[in-house]
């Protein structure tokens, strides 16, 4: 089982509040915002914080809290729609895998710096070690990488034998749409500088993405108040 700091652990020695920090990183990751309207907004409540500041609550802990909530995910279906888009790095392209389930509900995703067969692969082992199972049916657009990448994994035992391929630009209209809301998000935030840093925001994008589109059972929690804050203490809290 996973090993979790407390939480006052996890915000000690931080000059501002435990709810100014979450709230900060929650919002940044969930409204197309940038740093510095979260300077303006924070100003307007007398807190006097520094872009930077918040760029590295970001950085740090993103990452962690999707690692909390992980703890409350509900698997994705076993059909999963699977596709590339871009983000940039430093001003240059790389690539951001990603897939969704028959429902649009997301599986994971992985950046790569290349556009290949050992990148595909890498993305369906941190996909099947995320969802726990792999996939029955996998639908990719024409690329030919990852078609080879997929029959690799079935004759190496990665994938069921069984695992059902097809390529298909209709039923892959799915994933398509889906990359919207994380580019939506991603381009006030004009580029990243380094991998790492591109990586952990995205990761804090696809877990807020994940909360809005129900992928969390917080059943167990018995929460009495239902508010985004409330919600968000609880589940933090639970480790």
């Amino acid at each position: 089982m996973a090993q979790f700091l407390s939480l006052d652990e996890l915000f000690e020695r931080r000059h501002f509040d435990r709810e100014i920090i979450v709230l900060c990183v929650r919002w940044y990751l969930r409204f197309k915002l940038s740093f510095r309207d979260l300077v303006e907004m924070m100003a307007e409540r007398g807190l006097s914080i520094a872009h930077t500041t918040i760029m590295r609550w970001v950085r740090h802990y993103a990452p962690e809290f999707e690692r909390r909530w992980n703890q409350f995910a509900r698997p994705a279906g076993a059909s999963w729609r699977v596709d590339e888009t871009y983000v940039k790095i430093r001003g240059r392209w790389v690539y951001l895998y990603r897939a969704v389930d028959r429902e649009g509900k997301t599986v994971d995703f992985r950046l790569s710096t290349r556009r290949e067969v050992a990148a595909a692969k890498a993305f369906f082992r941190k996909a099947i070690r995320s969802q726990g199972s792999t996939p029955q049916t996998i639908t990719l657009d024409g690329y030919a990488a990852s078609h080879r990448a997929v029959r690799e994994m079935k004759t190496a035992g990665q994938l069921a034998a069984d695992t059902k391929l097809r390529s298909s630009k209709y039923l892959n209209n799915l994933i398509e749409q889906d990359h919207r809301g994380v580019k939506l998000r991603i381009g006030p935030m004009l580029g990243f500088k380094r991998l790492r840093t591109a990586a952990a925001t995205i990761a804090g994008i696809e877990l807020l993405r994940r909360i809005h589109k129900g992928q969390f059972n917080l059943g167990k929690l018995r929460l009495k108040d239902r508010s985004t804050p409330a919600v968000w203490n609880a589940a933090l809290a639970a480790a």
